[in-house]
């Protein structure tokens, strides 16, 4: 990343970094990593495509506000669902963790930059304007109730396919628009007194008018493939005057990284399928750079396999086969060092690389493939004489084992030197959280001598530091909870970024198999 950064003729105040598809789990750990070496250059904030408003709650949690529970900031911090990210916990926790102790001009900011809206719907505004009146000390509830009237009115999907459901442009809508504009002008009467606590009450502002916004363009009266196209360019008008807002507030702090869907933060128009129509609207991105120019930049994502979402190899004359072929890895490189190629079949899951992509971007970050417990299961048994064991019904395992996989070298079936499990032992070992949809835990056998050398403390003395260390984080080699004190340690889904470190252990693992199987074969004999 910071190879990367001297490559711009202008540090941007805005760094984009997106994913072609949702769902992919690397590029959400590629984001931490990215984010937390980039603190190192001067970022101090990270705004991700999730409800600004509830953003403000994962934040509190960065601050180290102590009644909001990382639990609490993962199921109200993130809309969209993308609290259930096990990667999202990261990035809260490794923040929080950044901030401690240093001072206001050093702490990292979390943001959301998205308006409160969902594909199939949007709320009411009830909820953001009461917490304005709140601040205000204003009562204004019955009103504001009156007003709304039935909130399933306003949640209704169909609102957003056919016009007449939707209560956007009522009288009653009318009147909470001048409603929520008079609160925004009350907000900055009062901000001379009010200082503490105004931020986040102009949040709640602004997104109520979002919302209003968007129901009215809900409302108005065009043809199916223009509606869509509509709502899909206000939602992002409603992000990029939420990113100017963020930038605006952080600008004394340093540049700030943005992590969204290509879709948004690309430079050019936006397009999306729509049953046999084409639709087109300029993006949060296009926005952006056409008022910030090269203060803003851009490093689309690119995705060759995800086992994950079920999207197989590319072909090899497309741009992602192209990559594909040039590494393994996961890597940074610049949108004119890529030639023409051929177009990715589109589908909902993968938005393809093209040639305006790359075009508008001044960078590519390719990830050849997402890991899961297949794919890791694929490479230790690319080690010699690996035998696998699929814990199953059928083979009498458990049924809280099924699923899980056990490595062994030759017939040994008692002391397997990798692990790949998925589900948690209850009172015995559940601090990896394995419940989490998608996570999976290798647990290696790295010995005395190498464990001690990786954590500093033998296994024996494993009791005594359990404490420190969080064995629900993703791509981090810690202790193996229930098996320390045998020199066994684990990391929980490493995603493709640690895969080269991940080898080192399994190679280390297997040779200590080897030498187990050499010493019992002269034993024998």
């Amino acid at each position: 990343m910071a190879s990367f950064l001297d490559l711009l003729a202008v540090p941007p105040d805005l760094l984009a970094l997106g994913e072609p598809t949702h769902g992919e789990s690397a590029f959400l750990q590629l984001r931490n990593d990215a984010f937390l070496s980039l603190t190192e250059h001067g970022y101090r904030s990270i705004a991700v495509e999730s409800d600004r408003a509830a953003g403000l709650v994962a934040d509190a949690f960065v601050q180290g506000v102590a009644d909001v529970t990382l639990d609490r900031a993962l199921a109200e911090g993130f809309s969209h669902g993308f609290g259930a990210a096990p990667a999202n916990r990261d990035l809260l926790l490794r923040m929080r963790e950044w901030n401690a102790g240093r001072p206001a001009a050093e702490r990292l900011t979390f943001h959301g930059f998205d308006a409160p809206v969902e594909m199939e719907g949007a709320p009411s505004p009830r909820h953001h304007l009461n917490q304005v009146c709140h601040f205000l000390d204003l009562d204004r509830s019955a009103e504001i109730d009156d007003l709304i009237g039935d909130e399933a009115l306003w949640s209704d999907p169909g609102a957003i396919w056919e016009p007449g459901r939707s209560v956007g442009r009522s009288t009653d809508a009318q009147r909470l628009r001048v409603l929520a504009d008079d609160l925004l002008t009350e907000l900055y009467l009062r901000a001379p007194g009010r200082s503490a606590g105004w931020s986040a009450a102009f949040v709640h502002a602004t997104a109520a008018v979002a919302l209003l916004r968007y129901h009215a363009a809900a409302a108005a009266p065009l043809a199916q493939e223009e509606r869509f196209a509509r709502l899909a360019a206000v939602r992002d008008a409603l992000m990029a005057e939420n990113l100017l807002a963020i930038r605006s507030a952080e600008a004394h702090r340093g540049p700030t990284l943005v992590f969204a869907h290509n879709t948004h933060l690309q430079r050019h128009q936006g397009t999306m399928t729509l049953a046999d129509l084409q639709v087109s609207w300029a993006g949060a991105g296009a926005i952006i750079a056409s008022l910030l120019g090269d203060r803003y930049a851009v490093i689309a994502g690119s995705l060759g396999v995800s086992p994950a979402l079920g999207i197989g190899p590319p072909g090899p004359t497309t741009y992602e086969g192209r990559l594909q072929q040039e590494s393994d890895l996961p890597r940074y490189l610049p949108a004119s060092d890529i030639a023409a190629a051929e177009q990715r079949t589109h589908d909902h899951r993968y938005f393809p690389l093209d040639q305006a992509t790359i075009d508008n971007a001044d960078a590519i970050l390719h990830v050849p493939t997402g890991v899961d417990a297949a794919v890791l299961a694929d490479r230790i048994l690319a080690l010699p004489g690996v035998q696998h064991l699929l814990a199953s019904e059928e083979n009498g395992s458990p049924e809280a084992a099924w699923g899980d996989r056990f490595f062994f070298l030759g017939p040994d079936r008692r002391h397997p030197f990798a692990t790949i499990v998925e589900h948690d032992v209850p009172g015995f070992d559940e601090a990896a959280q394995l419940h989490r949809p998608g996570v999976f835990r290798l647990n290696v056998d790295l010995g005395r001598a190498e464990f001690e050398r990786r954590f500093g403390f033998p296994p024996t003395a494993f009791e005594e530091h359990r404490h420190e260390f969080d064995y629900a984080r993703l791509d981090t080699l810690v202790p193996h909870p229930g098996y320390a004190r045998y020199g066994f340690a684990s990391i929980v889904m490493p995603g493709p970024q640690v895969l080269p470190e991940v080898d080192r252990l399994l190679t280390i693992a297997h040779d200590r198999a080897v030498r187990r199987r050499e010493r019992a074969a002269g034993q024998r004999n």
